[in-house]
């Protein structure tokens, strides 16, 4: 059974729908059978890497709130992240352009690796406040998963790869996806959003057992807390 998920580096709902799926998928009886397949996703393609501005400021001006508000509308996301085992670091997020790290989730998936990447890219981004658009940062997460600085400079500057990821942000669009994450179950059932563990469960029991080729029309059972392609999280 594959699953497809569609996923931005920086989109903090991504991050918790990765470890409440994963939940899911652990205590799924046939998670032996289920193929795990990561889609590239950028919410603001168009976004300036600028160290200058913390996270809080960055949405500020985007959303013309005051920080006060922005860092209040933080508050239920940080509880989320926590039930989800997550400790957001809002305050030392870097505002960086996602594209190449997209570039390394390809990379990765080349080498059955896509999974540990988007989780590293996750923990430098939201906890350890790194620069995800830097090629020294984005060398020191791919050493840790086996790739050497030459793999990952290869792939900064790869045609190839950041076709991929362009190939997958138009299949989003073609499939309608605004926001993410986004969950495919055999190109049948869909999640949208962060949902909690037991609706992941849920789906991957439904979809095991009632998926038919004959019916590829791509059913949303729930939307919930997402990024959307607007900057909205």
């Amino acid at each position: 059974m594959k699953v497809d998920i569609w996923s931005d580096t920086r989109c903090p709902f991504c991050f918790i729908g990765k470890r409440n799926f994963e939940k899911a998928l652990q205590v799924f009886s046939q998670n032996d059978k289920v193929e795990v397949n990561w889609h590239s996703f950028q919410l603001d393609p168009n976004m300036k890497t600028d160290l200058t501005k913390n996270h809080y400021e960055y949405l500020s001006e985007v959303k013309g709130f005051p920080m006060s508000q922005i860092m209040q509308m933080h508050e239920n996301l940080i509880q989320s992240g926590k039930n989800a085992g997550i400790d957001f670091n809002f305050d030392d997020v870097k505002v960086s352009n996602s594209f190449k790290s997209q570039m390394l989730i390809q990379l990765a998936k080349e080498k059955g690796k896509a999974n540990e990447m988007e989780e590293l890219l996750f923990e430098a981004y939201f906890r350890l406040g790194k620069d995800i658009d830097d090629v020294e940062v984005l060398s020191e997460i791919g050493n840790k998963i086996g790739f050497s600085n030459e793999e990952i400079q290869n792939a900064v500057n790869s045609e190839q790869l950041s076709k991929l990821v362009n190939n997958d942000i138009a299949e989003a669009s073609n499939l309608g996806i605004r926001g993410v994450p986004f969950f495919v179950f055999n190109q049948k059932y869909a999640i949208s959003g962060a949902q909690p563990t037991h609706l992941f469960s849920e789906v991957l029991e439904k979809s095991w057992s009632e998926f038919s080729e004959n019916d590829s029309k791509l059913k949303i059972i729930e939307e919930g807390d997402s990024c959307k392609i607007d900057g909205n999280c």
